[in-house]
């Protein structure tokens, strides 16, 4: 059992494009807790929003990362898996278990749980330190066991990413012929077509223009609108029973125009975290007058994240993604690269053993 993890991140926000190595103490193995050997991590746009600051500035060093896969090197007497067992980590790392919110299997709203980074044990005062690392501890109730068919560089961004995606259409009851519109085909967005069409549902995919209609055909849409159409949100009106959308920031995306393309009683989930200063704003009588409704949809509980990961594995679902080797240069150069949107569509970090040694 490690005393020491390794880890790359932000040593000053000023400076978070030039991440550096740092060690750090983790928190303690405790009864329910298992140690993880990290073997890749998917870099998910949250880790870019903490790292610059969007998020606030809670600690620093700060490691980012919470798209975790690895094998459990340790174990507390009560944890629910064995050493040697292949796991993934998401976004959640613990919660109080005690709440009316854990108690009904919503533990991923639980007021007091703990983000796999960003966030403080309270017990210890110890931060808590993502998947940019040689070594990553949690309560064994928010890691999941990988199915053997799965790959760990293809699983790991559906850990954040994948579950955002997916936990709307559970949300809504998504089924065969459920008419699914996802808003923005992009990192989340690819995954949400594919998850979308593997329950059944009649999927449109919707983007700013026809730059993504051949790559949205090819994930399995069935239509594809382009907002940039003229009278677009009169010609498809009444098309949707859920929109999904998946857009980073809601002052650039015409939420009113989108919103004219569920039919009565539709719903629109929003799922990406924009920057902290971004606001939502909406037309009550737009609302009103169509009965529709408009939430949000924060990564999954633990029943979503494993039932999501059984999906996957049968429908055969994953990702595109491009893999880099961690290195202090390469968490640069992928960070620098997604801040222009040059990857298609999710970078995983790969080469653990040979940066932090086996």
């Amino acid at each position: 059992m490690s005393t020491s993890f390794r880890a790359i991140g932000v040593i000053d926000y000023k400076d978070w494009l030039n991440p550096k190595e740092f060690s750090y103490e983790p928190q303690e193995l405790r009864d329910n807790d298992v140690e993880v050997k990290i073997e890749a991590c998917g870099i998910c746009g949250s880790d870019i929003h903490a790292a610059c600051g969007d998020f606030g500035e809670p600690y620093a060093p700060i490691a980012v990362g919470h798209e975790i896969v690895g094998k459990v090197t340790a174990r507390g007497p009560n944890a629910r898996f064995q050493i040697g067992d292949r796991v993934g980590v998401g976004a959640q790392c613990d919660a109080c278990n005690s709440c009316k919110r854990c108690r009904n299997g919503n533990q991923n709203n639980c007021k007091h749980q703990v983000y796999t980074y960003g966030a403080i044990y309270k017990e210890t005062g110890k931060p808590a330190q993502g998947g940019y690392a040689s070594h990553v501890r949690v309560n064994s109730q928010f890691a999941f066991k990988i199915p053997e068919s799965m790959d760990s560089n293809d699983v790991a961004p559906l850990l954040c990413g994948g579950i955002t995606a997916f936990r709307p259409m559970l949300t809504y009851g998504v089924k065969k012929g459920t008419k699914v519109g996802i808003n923005g085909i992009g990192g989340i967005g690819h995954m949400a077509i594919l998850f979308a069409k593997a329950l059944g549902a009649e999927v449109t995919a919707i983007s700013r223009n026809d730059k993504k209609k051949e790559l949205a055909v090819s994930l399995g849409a069935d239509h594809y609108i382009a907002t940039d159409e003229e009278n677009f949100a009169t010609k498809y009106e009444d098309s949707l029973d859920l929109l999904v959308n998946t857009a980073s920031s809601f002052s650039e995306t015409a939420v009113d125009s989108v919103l004219n393309l569920l039919a009565p009683y539709g719903q629109m989930i929003f799922i990406t975290a924009p920057p902290m200063t971004d606001t939502l704003t909406l037309s009550p009588f737009q609302m009103l007058l169509n009965n529709i409704s408009v939430g949000g949809s924060l990564i999954g509980s633990p029943k979503d994240i494993e039932y999501m990961l059984e999906v996957a594995a049968k429908n055969n679902i994953k990702p595109m993604i491009e893999t880099i080797d961690i290195s202090e240069a390469n968490v640069k150069t992928a960070w620098e690269r997604m801040v222009k949107g040059d990857v298609k569509f999710r970078f995983v970090l790969t080469g653990y053993d040979k940066y932090f040694g086996n």
